[in-house]
């Protein structure tokens, strides 16, 4: 069920035209320096995952499998918020996810910036699952958000529609801004992305989360405040009559819980596999 945006029309297109140039940063850094695999685009990955069968592709199947189960855990994180808070409190749930999901591209920055992650080698699937666990969260927050031709990620509906529906064609020719806007904002990230990863692929990561977080604080700034002690008063009465279910905050602890083991286990895994991938040290030869 398609959640109304807490902002006005033209913000609502602006934040999430931020969060599509953000998909193009991010993809830029997994595909460019981690090994060509997508952490937002998870169609790209299914196909390497099928053309990995070719011995002579280049690509990693393992690379794909954990973009896509990190990916998989940050929707799952993201439905289970959207499911709990989104009808009765939209702001919060759209702040909170939005915080979620810069924190942790703030995180992957900062562990990258001091090698704790690295975007080679045996340990950058688990930079990988981070990265996908992140845009999981935002993919499944838009999606109920439910904002017409700006999913922030995928552009095959998006080129699709601009054209099937133009005049040209024999539609409405509806106003193609937002279809324009969105392919705009993705190639610009791309760019930008592969641009400035010439410098830093870690300045890169801490430029997404920035723009993540100015995500945010616009939906937090759409959260009502109380405006004086009646008006307060008013608000606590209102929340008496609304009936709430608190087992809806258990199941929601819980899954996250899950959701928090589940990441470090793929991360685990992706560290694992890698240092199955890893090239062993030539031996020494004494003369």
């Amino acid at each position: 069920m398609a959640v109304s945006s807490p902002l006005s029309s033209r913000q609502t297109v602006a934040a999430l035209l931020t969060l599509t140039a953000v998909t193009g940063l991010v993809d830029a850094v997994s595909y460019l320096r981690l090994g060509r695999v997508f952490v937002a685009n998870m169609t790209g990955n299914v196909v390497f995952l099928g053309f990995s069968a070719d011995p002579h592709s280049g690509l990693s199947a393992a690379a794909s499998i954990i973009a896509i189960a990190g990916f998989l855990l940050g929707a799952l994180a993201g439905g289970r918020a959207a499911h709990a808070l989104a009808a009765a409190r939209p702001g919060h749930w759209l702040a909170a996810a939005f915080t979620g999901e810069a924190l942790i591209l703030g995180l992957v920055a900062v562990l990258t910036g001091t090698s704790v992650l690295p975007f080679a080698g045996h340990g950058n699937l688990a930079t990988i699952a981070i990265l996908a666990a992140a845009l999981g969260v935002q993919n499944s927050t838009v999606r109920h958000l439910g904002a017409p031709d700006l999913t922030t990620t995928v552009l095959t509906l998006t080129l699709t529609g601009l054209t099937a529906d133009s005049a040209l064609a024999g539609g409405p020719g509806a106003k193609p801004h937002r279809r324009l806007g969105s392919v705009a904002a993705m190639l610009a990230g791309a760019a930008a992305g592969a641009g400035i990863l010439q410098w830093s692929p870690t300045a890169v990561i801490a430029i997404a989360a920035a723009l993540v977080t100015a995500v945010a604080v616009a939906f937090v700034t759409a959260i009502p405040r109380t405006a004086g002690a009646a008006h307060s008063t008013a608000i606590i009465k209102h929340s008496l009559t609304v009936p709430y279910d608190h087992r809806e905050r258990i199941s929601f602890a819980r899954s996250f819980l899950a959701i928090t083991v589940g990441g470090a286990i793929i991360a685990a895994l992706g560290v694992a596999a890698g240092a199955d991938h890893a090239v062993p040290p030539r031996p020494t030869i004494k003369r």
